[in-house]
């Protein structure tokens, strides 16, 4: 985001008074509205696929590198979350063995089957959804394909203006996805700029796209209902009955989902 792109309409210039928590404030909350108000036919798009996947016993897989993987973790074994969800954690991949490598890595080709290896992914009854918000790096491009060829439905959720302004070559994730939610955040993710020849700050892609995943799973627990199923959904563990009731569903899929 430029300089002219961070100065709040109708004042001349940028001035060390507006890098404020305040206003990082109002930006990611604008950013998250707009998402959550434009992307809702998306989202419910999303949700179908992955209420589809609950019906018929299936597993909705998550993925993202670096600060992406917390996508997964958010999903997962979640106060509130849905039961089925898995997921794809390896470490080189994440942030906590070595951040700088993990970068390097998401920029190598090749490494997808690793990644995947360990999981499931039946395209008869699974759904995968890559978090990345440049769309761009080859390693969740490829993860990606690799899932498609074996017949997962795939979602995503990623800046498709970020991505198009990446002068690289190759598939972006939103050109190979099923459904795309835009998170409608920035090139270079960051909200607030911090003046001439500093980088912006206040990371934007992780709270709003932490809330389009939130919605896609609640929608899909709303389909089902609407449909006359069950959800299957962990409760909070300091609530009453939430030990019994988690332990039975971590029984449960404990052989579909190697985390539990």
């Amino acid at each position: 985001m430029s300089i002219r792109e961070s100065t709040p309409a109708g004042r001349a210039a940028w001035s060390p008074a507006d890098v404020t928590g305040a206003r990082y404030a109002e930006r990611v909350r604008a950013v998250l509205d707009q998402a959550l108000s434009e992307e809702l036919p998306a989202v419910r798009r999303a949700a179908e696929l992955v209420a589809d996947s609950f019906a018929t016993e299936g597993i909705f897989y998550v993925f993202g590198s670096g600060h992406s993987h917390m996508f997964g973790e958010e999903a997962f074994y979640r106060a509130g979350g849905a039961a089925r969800v898995c997921p794809i954690l390896k470490p080189a991949h994440m942030l906590h063995e070595g951040a700088v490598h993990s970068t390097v890595l998401e920029r190598r080709t090749g490494q997808a089957e690793s990644v995947l290896d360990g999981y499931r992914l039946d395209g008869a009854r699974d759904v995968l959804l890559i978090a990345s918000n440049s769309g761009a790096n080859p390693l969740p491009v490829e993860v990606a394909q690799a899932a498609q060829a074996r017949g997962v439905p795939l979602i995503t959720i990623t800046s498709r203006g970020y991505a198009s302004a990446i002068d690289r070559p190759g598939p972006r994730l939103h050109d190979i996805a099923d459904v795309v939610v835009d998170n409608h955040c920035p090139p270079g993710d960051a909200l607030v700029a911090l003046g001439p020849g500093l980088p912006s700050a206040g990371p934007s892609s992780t709270v709003v796209g932490l809330a389009l995943l939130d919605a896609i799973i609640v929608e899909a627990l709303g389909i089902q209902l609407r449909r006359g199923e069950t959800p299957e959904v962990f409760m909070s563990a300091n609530m009453p009955g939430a030990a019994e009731h988690n332990s039975e569903s971590a029984r449960r899929l404990s052989h579909l989902i190697p985390h539990l």
